[in-house]
């Protein structure tokens, strides 16, 4: 009986150690939550700007008949190389062999004009110096000799003509390029309105022109920048090199340079245009396809990129959660620049070495306390895939050799 009691004594005696160690345990503070961050660096960051522009050849030859008549001949293969001289198309040439046969019995018959000159003048020059005829016979046989030489040269003068026009019966290529397709079959009338037809165009490709615009302002900025007034400046001030985007999103493996820039702004549009040649070694570019030119336009010294996932925008202002040392967050006001890729250009607002929220914006809160744990990202200011497109460009051209 005694021992039963004691028992009951110890365990009431231990009832009140138990509880409060319970409302210890249910009082302890819960741990501070585990939230992903960026530390920021100071990197020097290019900015781009991109304009549409549309690939031309190195030179766009029309080709067109320049005396009228029906096509009679194509002597190449649509779409395929030609080369400069190569026969492209014959015309109707009977009515112009016809012209050259005529003017050629002009110039025969002038010719015999002129022999029959030259004799009387012959007889009469000795008979002129004996007095046996007048000084008039003499002055009218030279005009008649005189007149038939030049009636002797104008007849060549339109047998050459003639000529000329027989020999624009056949169309030659003007250079060494591409053809593209015939706007004309055989049967058809050319070379006159209202059928004035545009027959072919051969293109040289080795290297392309991409033309685009650029608005006032921005030529204002680059003129200042780049020294774009003159070639001398121009080279003086080294401006980068163009890179160009293809409609698949791919960026062409050779770079290409500003060669040229018009000479005035255009008043109906406020635009000015721009020209680049780009190599095309491989003949990949063609007239008519539309490209993205990418130039880089400024390059920010100790520049700061952040994902743009970090960056709350609201009502037009942008901020960040940047955890201090205390482990505390703290909402921050910031000035944001152009995007980079995937990245905001923060101009105010953030330093180097500091802590940006990059994963849990929905738990943290201005004062929180967290754990930080800093997240391994790509270098924020590496440049896109323009270098590797270009290098495999060059893999593949040694590959093919």
């Amino acid at each position: 009986m005694k021992k039963l009691s004691y028992g009951l004594l110890f365990l009431f005696l231990c009832l009140p150690v138990v509880s409060c160690k319970s409302e210890k345990t249910a009082k302890a503070p819960p741990p501070p939550p585990e939230v992903k961050v960026i530390r920021t660096e100071a990197v020097d960051v290019p900015i781009y700007q991109e304009f549409v522009g549309q690939v031309f050849g190195l030179k766009d030859i029309a080709i067109r008949a320049r005396v009228e008549g029906f096509l009679e001949g194509i002597h190449f293969k649509e779409g395929s190389r030609v080369k400069k001289g190569q026969l492209l198309y014959t015309m109707e040439s009977q009515p112009f062999e016809a012209e050259v046969a005529a003017k050629m019995s002009m110039v025969a018959e002038a010719k015999t004009m002129l022999a029959k000159a030259k004799s009387d003048l012959g007889r009469i020059k000795p008979l002129a110096a004996e007095k046996a005829v007048s000084q008039s016979d003499l002055d009218g046989a030279v005009a008649r000799y005189e007149a038939a030489i030049a009636s002797v040269e104008a007849a060549q003068a339109n047998l050459r003509a003639a000529k000329i026009l027989l020999g624009y019966t056949r169309i030659y290529s003007p250079l060494t390029g591409i053809i593209g397709k015939t706007q004309a079959k055989v049967g058809d009338f050319v070379g006159r309105s209202p059928n004035p037809v545009l027959l072919n165009t051969v293109s040289r490709i080795d290297t392309v022109l991409v033309q685009f615009f650029i608005t006032e302002v921005e030529y204002l900025k680059f003129a200042r920048r780049f020294k774009l007034g003159s070639s001398n400046s121009r080279a003086a001030a080294k401006e980068p090199p163009l890179d160009l985007i293809l409609a698949d999103g791919s960026v062409y493996g050779h770079r290409g340079k500003l060669d040229f820039i018009d000479r005035e702004v255009d008043p109906t549009t406020g635009s000015m245009l721009v020209q680049a040649s780009f190599p095309n070694p491989d003949e990949l570019l063609r007239p008519g396809q539309f490209a993205k030119v990418r130039a880089m336009v400024e390059k920010v010294k100790g520049g700061i990129l952040v994902p743009q996932r970090c960056v709350i925008e609201l009502q037009g202002l942008h901020s960040v959660y940047v955890v201090g040392s205390d482990n505390k967050v703290q909402n921050r006001e910031v000035k944001v620049g152009p995007k980079v890729k995937g990245n905001w250009l923060i101009i105010e607002g953030l330093k180097p070495r500091e802590h940006v929220v990059y994963e849990g914006l929905q738990v943290v809160k201005d004062g929180l306390t967290v754990k930080p744990v800093v997240a391994i990202l790509e270098p924020a200011g590496r440049e896109d895939g323009a270098s590797k497109d270009r290098a495999d460009t060059k893999k593949r051209a040694k590959e093919s050799k």
